[in-house]
């Protein structure tokens, strides 16, 4: 994977104020990493996210302040901050990373294919995982692993970490290789059966309210009872 570039420059605007920022299409952020303090900075989004788009959390990315190449930062994106309501992004996390030292990282797990046991209506494939933790070389990092589903055909076939093809001359996998990746699990019921008619629904059974009467919500407060009218003889 290339090498992306992107320019950054300090960030003076803090706390709250760096709303001010994000509505002029600057995202703020911040940068760690071994030997370094923290750094506040801040980045053009509309160039971020075609860098982004490239190199993901895996790729490096050269982040220049403006002083030369020689002051160059080789990092990795660690964090993404986005807003929960717009899903825009908010803030952004870099990691320094030395080139010719291994690191930890995280990397993500994609389907591809097409597995049988789905479309022959057998049962449903569960991921069991979404990233895998490896260590490697910052520039050896895989962008993703594709696991091939196609070979899916039955009910309890599974995948695991272990049959992930993966380099070991360059990148070793920390997590435990006999970890489930995907299974075919059973096809759930879409509508449960209904109950027998000759079972009559038993007045005050837990879960099923008289007729009239609303039934709480699971951990709610049950609604309190209504006064009862009082008998109208019926004598003249």
């Amino acid at each position: 994977m290339d090498i992306q570039q992107l320019s950054a420059q300090k960030r003076d605007v803090l706390g709250r104020k760096v709303k001010t920022l994000r509505q002029g299409g600057i995202l703020p952020g911040n940068l760690y990493g071994k030997k370094i303090k923290s750094i506040a900075l801040q980045v053009k989004l509309n160039e971020f996210l075609p860098v982004y788009k490239e190199a993901g959390e895996t790729g490096v990315i050269n982040l220049s302040f403006g002083k030369g190449k020689k002051d160059d930062i080789s990092v990795l994106v660690a964090n993404l901050q986005k807003d929960p309501v717009s899903d825009s992004l908010v803030h952004v996390d870099f990691r320094k990373v030395d080139l010719k030292e291994k690191i930890t990282a995280g990397v993500p797990v994609e389907f591809v294919g097409q597995a049988p046991c789905e479309k022959n209506g057998v049962g449903t494939v569960v991921q069991y995982v979404t990233e895998v933790e490896v260590e490697a070389l910052p520039t050896d990092l895989p962008e993703k692993f594709e696991v091939d589903i196609s070979t899916l055909a039955d009910v309890d076939q599974a995948i695991y970490l272990k049959d992930i093809k993966v380099d070991k001359t360059k990148v070793s996998i920390k997590d435990d290789t006999e970890k489930i990746v995907a299974k075919v699990e059973p096809p759930q019921k879409i509508e449960e059966e209904a109950p027998p008619a000759e079972e009559a629904v038993v007045e005050g059974e837990a879960g099923v309210a008289p007729e009239g009467e609303a039934v709480p919500e699971a951990g709610g407060e049950a609604p309190k009872e209504a006064p009862q009218e009082k008998e109208t003889s019926s004598e003249a």
